[in-house]
């Protein structure tokens, strides 16, 4: 039996996206801490009900502060001489970065870590986020040459790092697809009566909010009974969209806003198109939990999209900021309403054989000699 500890940036995400993993590494015998900072109660309870013990640790999400983020790795390497992790797993950069550190400093055998997106650092939008990646990409250096095995969840990420000279040759790297998704849970469901596409997203410029919104606009000045939702919360990310903006948009009546869901399949269930302009992600979760729903995509042709989508097959891929190519899918759907059946079975076939959670993490556990 070996002692896990996985560390998240975000306390939801341990359920959301670790769960399962971690409940496979219960199930196998281990023993397993998640640690975050600031966990809600709904959070510890379900970590409780999987046999997760969690443990706070305070990390600040966005930018860099270099006296808070030095103070968090020494905590961090208090918490981990504590429990005594035979196998640290960190996931998102602060957990990856930091987290590596720590578990070096605190004399932890296995240093394990996903890159699951590239993030505001790698965006290159701004001088502070340009200054903000070289001190990212330095860190990321430092701090992976003490891992064992790095997971990554595209190859177009994963060939970055490489090339960047990241990590040090390719026998470091395991390609995984995504974070999976449970395909029991999220189950195929019959379409709406009325047409409706959905996007669900941090409100991030970068997960192309802006785009969705204006393609919205221009379809409904020809068929305004077609519905546009958007699920969410604005983050404290620098790129975060404007509240101002968000109460705009709801008010023009150009989109439904349906607030943070902890469950989202009631509102995929009620729409048409699953629909994600994202300028890059790792592999994206709201993708793989539309698909399995039997959901068509429309998505962008960028690193960790793509892979989720065979063009005509499940969906469209589409360039990156492109509001014509996004208007011309959505219309090709309101066109030949036939298309969004067939491209529906088809994702969920794709969910079912590519990213099955089981299949998932049964390629981490087993690089981690958990199983």
């Amino acid at each position: 039996m070996a002692c896990v500890l996985v560390l998240g940036s975000f306390a939801e995400s341990l359920i959301t996206f670790r769960g399962a993993m971690m409940q496979a590494m219960v199930e196998a015998g281990h023993q397993v801490f998640a640690c975050a900072p600031n966990a809600p109660k709904a959070t510890r309870n379900a970590l409780q009900k999987i046999g997760v013990v969690y443990q706070d640790i305070d990390i600040d999400r966005t930018g860099i502060k270099p006296l808070h983020d030095l103070r968090s790795i020494i905590r961090m390497v208090k918490v981990f001489k504590k429990i005594k992790p035979d196998v640290f797993f960190g996931y998102t950069i602060k957990p990856v970065i930091y987290g590596s550190i720590a578990a070096r400093v605190a004399g932890v055998p296995a240093i394990y870590s996903m890159i699951s997106g590239l993030g505001y650092a790698f965006s290159k939008t701004s001088f502070r986020s340009r200054v903000v990646g070289i001190i990212a990409q330095r860190l990321y250096g430092f701090a992976l040459n003490f891992n064992k095995k790095v997971f990554f969840q595209n190859p177009d990420n994963m060939h970055l790092f490489l090339q960047m000279g990241l990590l040090k040759g390719q026998e470091k790297t395991v390609l995984v697809n995504g974070s999976g998704v449970n395909i029991n849970f999220f189950q195929a469901t019959s379409f709406p009566p009325s047409l409706s596409f959905l996007l669900i997203a941090r409100l991030l410029k970068d997960k192309g909010i802006y785009e969705y919104v204006e393609a919205a606009r221009i379809i409904k000045q020809t068929h305004p009974e077609v519905k546009f939702r958007l699920v969410g919360f604005i983050d404290n990310n620098p790129s975060a969209i404007s509240e101002q903006d968000l109460n705009g948009w709801v008010e023009e009546g150009i989109i439904e806003f349906l607030g943070y869901l902890h469950d989202v399949r009631p509102a995929i269930e009620d729409s048409s198109v699953y629909v994600l302009p994202s300028y890059h992600e790792g592999t994206p979760h709201s993708v793989l939990q539309a698909m399995a729903m039997g959901r068509p995509i429309i998505t962008t042709d960028t690193s960790g999209c793509r892979e989720t989508v065979n063009d005509g097959e499940n969906g469209f891929l589409i360039p990156v900021k492109e509001v014509p190519a996004l208007v011309e899918s959505i219309e090709q759907f309101i066109r030949q309403p036939v298309l969004i059946e067939s491209m529906g079975l088809a994702s969920r076939r794709i969910a079912e054989q590519k990213y099955d959670v089981d299949k998932v993490n049964a390629v981490i556990l087993k690089t981690m000699a958990l199983i």
